[in-house]
């Protein structure tokens, strides 16, 4: 029996799984079956609280699809609730160290719970070897990526501690974003793949963007997402320096991006439910491996 918490930052949902609570390592096939919608708990991932020495508490981040992300700024956000709501962090400003570098987050409460968290998400580069990303270019801005069905589009590409690229449109549209998106993530020139964001400016600090999301497919909302599509946005000169808005389908975070290019993300989180997975779930399908 294995408990978990789940929560979820404008519909982006993630489980919370303490690693001292497994028997073993989770297997990709374990991970994909916990977070099927149907066949499992169902979930946009998992958050992985393990030990650390770097930080005051650590995670990994698993997607759906058995793969890890280096960073997550929803995740975090519903991480840092877990950890300040169920005892694990005493005060409201601690540390989270992931694959993507070690973030500071601050949680805001009201009659006893979390519902507001902001992230220090780190520094937004546009370096392609830092991406990563094969590039001849100094910066990975306003260049034409050649599709697998024999388009092109113009992507800027940038990492806020996993990768994204980002395709400024004039009107979003989902089939488009679930058609493309796939292209994009698997495209030849990003060797650890790319989450994707289709994005349309609309005023000097509001944005709006659809998310493919690396390793989950098309997805409500996104922190990191939003942040990689601001950077984006404030790098191409069609948003300033400052707060930025981003809307999306679930709802909206607003990010900071500094002249330095670090970035600060802010916004509501959920929690909403806990639970255990049962023995014969667990048996057959985490710690057996079955189908």
């Amino acid at each position: 029996m294995i408990p978990f918490a789940k929560g979820h930052g404008l519909g982006n949902d993630y489980l919370v799984i303490d690693e001292k609570d497994l028997s073993g390592p989770l297997s990709a096939e374990a991970i994909v079956r916990i977070c099927d919608r149907n066949w499992g708990v169902g979930s946009d991932g998992i958050l992985l609280r393990v030990p650390t020495g770097r930080a005051d508490f650590g995670v990994r981040i698993l997607n759906p699809d058995g793969s890890e992300a280096e960073k997550s700024g929803n995740g975090l956000r519903i991480f840092a609730k877990y950890l300040r709501d169920h005892g694990h962090a005493k005060g409201d400003v601690f540390t989270v160290d992931t694959k993507g570098g070690v973030v500071e987050c601050r949680c805001q409460t009201r009659d006893g719970l979390v519902k507001f968290v902001t992230v220090e998400m780190g520094r937004a580069t546009f370096r392609p070897a830092e991406i990563p990303m094969t590039s001849a270019a100094a910066e990975a801005v306003d260049v034409t990526l050649a599709l697998g069905d024999g388009a092109a589009v113009t992507a800027t590409a940038v990492s806020v501690g996993n990768p994204h690229c980002v395709v400024f449109v004039d009107r979003l549209d989902d089939e488009e974003t679930r058609r493309v998106g796939p292209l994009l993530e698997r495209h030849p020139v990003f060797p650890n793949r790319t989450n994707v964001q289709f994005a349309r400016v609309l005023a000097r600090d509001v944005m709006e963007i659809r998310i493919w999301e690396r390793g989950a497919g098309y997805t409500l909302a996104s922190g990191s997402s939003s942040c990689g599509a601001a950077s984006a946005a404030v790098r191409t000169g069609r948003c300033d320096a400052g707060r930025v808005t981003v809307r999306m389908p679930g709802g909206e975070l607003t990010v900071h991006v500094r002249a330095d290019w670090s970035l600060r993300l802010e916004g509501a989180v959920e929690e909403v439910c806990t639970g255990v997975m049962g023995r014969e779930f667990v048996e057959r399908y985490v710690t057996g491996g079955g189908r």
